[in-house]
């Protein structure tokens, strides 16, 4: 499910995409952040069904292969160990992962999607992790579990051709797809083998809370940029505003809002989790900068009084 780092992330690409356009409706930044987070949970669920789609293409060459002329030995007995795993078939009996699926259209169906499994299965077929776990003589449910695991990990999760699909369906999930794929291995970390049903993680973790928050945040940062642009100008003297890089201007802007806006989160934590998202979203040398600039605008807004959490350990 979401974390608060991903939620802030999508805020930040909301902010500089409401600034780039020129376009100051805000109703529509805000919708269509929440689409994109939305689409978070589509990454997921397409990356779930590919267990299902391997296991049918992977029939159908076994299918194949007892039909040749001259079969093999393997083609008339072959090795069931990927499809006969009970993960995946818990995956294929989950209502809410059939629910979602229909809900949200999202799907493998097409030639085109079908092409691309098969050739995903023979990459896979290909790859040391495949041998290994077919070849050790190993079975139960949690030798099936490590055997998904590290398939997903090793080579679904890293095919190229998976890859350009998600790229041509979504931008911006080349952003949100290692989040997704943590969510599959937590998904199949968490079923066990009594489980009737096996359920699926939710995208938020708290809906109504951490939809305010990424929707005040957002607000709140466009509301806000014009004093938090004074305010970073003022404590940058050395460099004009103009100067530094757009992205870590609205990186300060959003740590500056949210330390006064959100009274329950710690000041520490907000500033932590700024610097860490600049690692990814800026230049190389930025975290340092903006560390140093937000902890000068800390201590000035404590001082005005601006900055008051609430709560039993929330002063720093």
């Amino acid at each position: 499910m979401l974390n608060r780092r991903h939620l802030r992330i999508k805020v930040l690409q909301s902010l500089y995409a409401y600034f780039q356009s020129k376009d100051e409706e805000y109703g529509k930044a805000e919708k269509e952040m929440m689409s994109s987070i939305e689409r978070i949970y589509d990454l997921y669920i397409y990356l779930l069904l590919t267990f299902s789609e391997l296991k049918t293409v992977a029939e159908a060459k076994m299918a194949d292969g007892s039909k040749k002329n001259f079969p093999t030995d393997e083609d008339l007995n072959p090795n069931r160990k990927l499809v006969d795993n009970p993960i995946i078939a818990a995956l294929e009996g989950s209502p809410e992962l059939r629910a979602q699926s229909e809900l949200r259209k999202v799907n493998w169906l097409g030639v085109e999607e079908q092409e691309m499994f098969k050739k995903m299965l023979k990459a896979i077929r290909e790859s040391e992790t495949y041998f290994e776990f077919m070849n050790n003589d190993q079975s139960g449910y949690e030798e099936d579990r490590a055997f998904l695991l590290a398939l997903f990990k090793t080579e679904i999760a890293n095919f190229p051709l998976l890859y350009n699909y998600f790229e041509e369906k979504s931008i911006h999930w080349m952003d949100d797809i290692d989040l997704a794929c943590s969510m599959v291995l937590k998904t199949i970390k968490g079923f066990n083998e009594d489980d009737e049903v096996c359920s699926i993680l939710p995208l938020y973790k708290d809906e109504a809370d951490e939809k305010e928050f990424v929707k005040l945040l957002l607000r709140k940062s466009i509301i806000m940029e014009k004093e938090n642009e004074v305010i970073i100008d003022e404590l940058t003297q050395n460099w004009e505003l103009d100067r530094i890089a757009k992205m870590d201007v609205f990186l300060m802007g959003m740590a500056i809002t949210e330390m006064q806006e959100f009274s329950n989160i710690p000041t520490k934590v907000t500033l932590n989790e700024y610097i860490e998202i600049s690692k990814f979203y800026s230049t190389p040398k930025s975290n340092g900068f903006i560390n140093g600039v937000l902890d000068k605008a800390i201590s000035r807004l404590e001082k005005e009084g601006k900055i008051n959490k609430v709560g039993r350990g929330l002063k720093k």
